[in-house]
């Protein structure tokens, strides 16, 4: 998935951060800081946009040229994205334009020693669109690729990613180009049937069924015209066929329990209306139709080939019957040739018409998948055996031998094996579905009156709760939508959604996650995202993209399922024509040839084999099925991994840098310790540095603030206006409150402004960096006023989470913006001897890059805020403590708890998934490296063992479903044993209740 820009102006961990967000995901941010920059001038930069620049890149010869293209352009800062075409010698560049230009990345690409310009105008990224196509009849590889490769032809199209496991694409596409019906009509024009899923313009959309008789067109105008003027409402369509109507709105503004309400008013009652069946049901819908299809057509086919079977295996050998069969009808046409002809011809041309429908789409497109091997290799055993019959039916000497078996029982094989196939990879994506099956049927909505109070309750389906709707969460009831708790108190199971086994205590003013359990008392929810808009929705599209993108190894497969068909097929005829022209010119005994054949008989059985035995299913389902089960048990277990690509890269890292506030450290930062240095009193100084500090989303800033509400009586304070507020990145703030210009930030704040420090806050400094606190200086014009001590207490498991990470070989160092002493005080108590202090946002990202120019594949941890360049420059990013935001295109595996242990089970997983890749590498290549050359006969001369066609045709159904159940054995990963020892127990965090005041005269 590609990384999302959500750009932020960056104080240093050591200091404040003025992210327009304080949440997670505020990144990646990649420009450096402006001392100058205030919030409000962040919370604009915050709100601009991405472009995307189409460049021309001539010199380029192979996948290497790509590489060193791609690595070049994103070294520059302000790349989100960059994918290099070497086949059609381009590169599509998603950037922000603040902080690179079109120019400075052609200049990259020269110097990488390629010539490139800008094709066209670059385009905002808002503009560019998503949409998921459900694509019916692809067989293996070599379809998806065609599929692809025609979406990728249409001009407007910017990304096509096609996922065979799943039969579903999902293509990015600016519909100022073109439209989703030309992106249909062209997977149609493909030779593949296509629906759409859902597109961006869904987003705030819903399809309402409408119960009742629809024959009136006159109340039919009127329930649409009462629609329109509904405010929010953008867009109505009717279907009467589908008794359907499919609405656009502003989720703000309107809902589907409006919609229905007037429909029903309008109507008098004399129509209902409720919300269409959804896409999961859709999608079940069509896979259960696939699987009976299946089914049916095997059993069928079975009633058809076992007669055949039996007439020519088995009855041949029992005196009576044979006899019977071999009876003759017209001259050498016997009974049992006529039977196994009638008898297979159905299986032939009706249960294997899909196969020719197949082969025909592969063909018109210029490609050849697994249809045309299975379409050739049974009529060539079928039109021989016809051949054979006409003949004896004609000639009173020939005795030839028909193979109506062979093309039977191939065909009742492979539908064997093709509906085992989709039964297993049903099962790959059992993690969507029971993220789906989170949500709650139904939720009770509360009536409230204009002062609050609850006036009424009502049961509703919970895909009609709508924004600001207050809802009842009653004990043992799952929680019907995201939202913020207004009354109550009570503890929320969450381990569904991010995997904490712990139950979380929930208070007025927390925040609660649709699909959760709420255990034992009773809460009031005001909902503040619903629909597509959820954490769950979120996550099922998260985990969805993650199992649509490709794992690079993958390209090895694509690259041979491209020659892999045409190759089978030319070894096949090889494979005839050698046997033949062996037998003819006699250059084996006569006793190799079977009583029942001739030469030309035996060398068709053996290019028979050969063709039908080969497998280009296996490669192809060899790495998505494995990314689509690993990808959903992360999810299960609260790690998000965001596709192959991420996956490929964990598998390989090295070395782990981690930063320190609230990755090792909870991240709650507290003041442990307050020093005057002048006479005043303490509430009076804590008022001016918190109405300096309130502008500011940076953790320290906040301690400081929720300390200073101490010295108030009141729950929510107001503080003295701040004037000329200006924050420093990296160092601090300053501001004028109450005509008194106040400093608050680190030592260096005060050196850049000429500011001396005086001897005893140096040593009140250097005593708080001993303690592994972090020292916060004030100063009131000119003068420092006093000494702050700031404490970040460590995750409870974060010394042996260092511990089992060196013995697994990886490196870990820790990067944090904090000073020195701090630092190496925290570095010392984890086990991490390698540390970098003092260091801002690029300087982070900075040393990822020297690590991966060391020969390290580098993983970066980090809580997403000032994190982000790092994040972005690493081969993996690890977002942690997400939360209940997981709206997160940063990172690449996303760490829904905030336990440091999380990443040794990302890693472990990702290991476990790319062996699981490798072992159905290994099986899916070693059994068409051995299979066809025992197909061709190479074991015939020494052994006189043969494959014959049936046998070759059912090991090639058995290597894909062997592909996939191998796969399926992920979903019982347990993470290591090691992680089971760790007590991850509550942490709680314990102010001094007093501050130390120090008076100097």
């Amino acid at each position: 998935m590609a990384k999302l820009l959500s750009l932020a102006c960056f104080r240093n961990e050591g200091w404040h951060n003025l992210s327009a967000r304080s949440h997670y995901p505020s990144m990646p941010s990649y420009p450096k800081g402006d001392p100058g920059t205030s919030s409000t001038s962040a919370a604009a930069v915050t709100e601009a946009s991405n472009v995307t620049g189409l460049f021309s890149v001539n010199g380029m010869t192979c996948s290497a040229c790509a590489g060193s293209v791609e690595k070049s352009i994103k070294r520059l800062h302000g790349i989100q994205e960059a994918v290099v075409d070497v086949l059609n010698n381009r590169a599509r560049v998603i950037f922000h334009p603040s902080f690179v230009n079109e120019e400075a990345i052609c200049e990259a690409i020269e110097d990488a020693g390629f010539e490139a310009a800008l094709l066209g105008d670059v385009t905002n990224d808002i503009s560019i669109q998503i949409c998921r196509i459900q694509i019916k009849g692809m067989t293996c590889t070599s379809c998806s690729t065609a599929v692809e490769s025609a979406l990728i032809a249409l001009s407007g199209v910017v990304e096509a990613r096609v996922a065979l496991a799943t039969e579903e694409a999902n293509v990015h596409y600016n519909p100022n180009i073109v439209t989703y019906s030309q992106i249909l009509e062209a997977v149609d024009d493909a030779g593949f049937a296509a629906v759409l899923i859902s597109s961006s313009e869904d987003l705030s959309k819903i399809d309402l069924q409408v119960e009742g008789d629809l024959a009136d067109h006159s109340m039919i105008t009127l329930i649409e015209d009462s629609l329109r003027s509904l405010p929010g409402v953008l867009e109505l369509r009717t279907s009467l066929e589908l008794s359907k109507i499919s609405l656009s709105y502003k989720p703000d503004l309107t809902g589907p329990r409006d919609f229905i309400n007037v429909i029903q008013e309008t109507s008098n009652g004399n129509l209902k209306a409720k919300i269409f069946p959804g896409e999961g049901g859709r999608r079940d819908a069509h896979r259960n139709k696939e699987i009976k299809s299946y089914y049916k057509s095997f059993l069928w086919s079975l009633v058809f080939t076992v007669p055949v079977f039996l007439t020519s295996m088995v009855f041949m050998y029992i005196p009576g019957i044979k006899d019977l069969l071999d009876s003759k009808v017209v001259k050498m046409l016997t009974i049992g040739e006529v039977i196994r002809w009638v008898l297979a011809t159905p299986v032939q041309f009706i249960f294997g018409w899909r196969f020719y429908v197949g082969s025909y789409k592969s063909l018109r497109r210029g490609s050849a998948n697994m249809d045309v091997l299975i379409a050739l290799g049974t009529n060539a055993a079928y039109f021989y055996s016809v051949y054979s019959v006409l003949r004896a039916a004609t000639s009173k000497v020939f005795e030839g031998t028909d193979f109506f078996e062979t093309s039977a029982m191939l065909i009742s094989f492979i539908l064997l094996g093709k509906y085992l196939e989709i039964l297993a990879k049903g099962k790959t994506s059992n993690a969507i579905a029971k993220l789906l099956n989170l949500t709650p049927d139904t939720a009770i909505l509360l009536s409230l009156d204009g002062e609050g109070n609850v006036v009424g309750e009502e049961e509703i389906d919970s895909r009609l709760v709508q924004k600001n709707d207050a809802i009842k969460i009653i004990p043992g009831a799952k929680v019907a939508s995201d939202g913020l708790v207004v009354w109550g108190q009570s503890h929320v199971n969450e381990s569904m959604i991010t995997g904490e086994a712990r139950p979380v205590s929930k208070r007025k003013g927390d925040t609660v996650i649709g699909g959760t359990l709420n255990e034992n008392g009773v809460l009031h929810v005001k909902a503040t995202k619903v629909g597509s808009e959820s954490a769950l929705s979120q996550i099922v599209r998260l985990v969805e993209s993650a199992q649509m993108a490709k794992a690079p190894v993958q390209k090895f497969a694509d690259r041979i399922s491209t020659y892999f068909v045409p190759l089978v097929i030319l070894i096949s005829f090889s494979t005839w024509l050698a046997w033949f022209l062996a037998g003819k010119y006699h250059a084996y005994p006569k006793s190799w040839i079977p009583s029942s054949m001739d030469s030309f008989e035996l060398a068709l059985q053996f290019g028979i084999s050969v063709m039908v035995i080969a497998c280009p299913c296996a490669l192809g389902l060899a790495t998505p099925t494995a990314v689509m089960v690993g990808t959903g048990v992360g999810a299960s277990q609260g790690v998000l991994i965001k596709g192959g690509q991420a996956l490929e890269s964990a598998h390989k890292v090295n070395c782990i840098v981690f930063d320190k506030t609230g990755t090792l450290t909870i991240g709650k930062p507290v003041i442990v310790n307050t020093k005057l240095l002048i006479k005043m009193v303490l509430r009076e100084f804590y008022e001016l540095v918190a109405a300096a500090e309130v502008n500011s989303e940076h953790p320290l800033a906040k301690a400081v603030v929720e300390y200073a509400k101490k010295f108030k009586d009141e729950e929510n304070p107001s503080w003295p206006e701040a004037r000329d507020f200006v924050s420093i990145t990296g160092h601090g703030v300053k501001a004028t409150v109450r005509n008194k210009e106040i400093m608050v930030g680190n030592k260096s704040l005060f050196t850049d402004h000429n500011i001396a420090i005086p001897a005893v806050a140096e040593d009140l400094l250097a005593e708080a960096e001993n303690l592994a606190q972090t020292g916060i200086v004030v100063s009131i014009n000119g003068e420092i006023a006093g000494v702050l001590a700031v404490s970040d207490p460590l995750k409870s498991d974060a010394q042996e989470v260092i511990s089992i990470l060196k013995s697994m070989k990886i490196k870990s160092i820790m990067v944090t913006g904090d000073n020195w002493g701090t630092a190496n005080s925290i570095a010392r108590e984890v086990g991490i001897e390698d540390v970098i202090a003092e260091a801002k946002p690029d300087q982070k990202a900075d040393k990822v890059k020297n690590l991966q120019a060391s020969g390290y594949t580098v993983a970066m941890v980090g809580d997403g805020i000032n994190d982000s360049p790092a994040l972005v420059a690493a081969d993996v990013g690890m977002a942690i403590g997400a939360g209940t935001d997981i709206a997160i295109e940063a990172a690449d595996i996303v760490l829904m708890k905030s336990n440091l242990e999380d990443v040794i089970t990302a890693i472990d997983l990702s290991r476990k998934t790319f062996s699981r890749i490798r072992l159905n590498y290994i099986w899916a290549l070693g059994y068409n490296v051995l299979g066809i050359p025992i197909a061709a006969g190479v074991l015939f001369p020494s052994t006189g063992f043969r494959l014959p066609p049936w046998i070759a045709g059912a090991a090639m159904a058995a290597s894909s479903v062997s592909v996939v159940c191998c796969s399926l054995l992920l979903k019982y990963y347990k993470r290591p044993k090691k992680l089971n020892s760790l007590d991850i127990g509550a942490i709680t965090i314990e102010t001094s209740s007093d501050p130390l005041i120090i008076h100097d005269d």
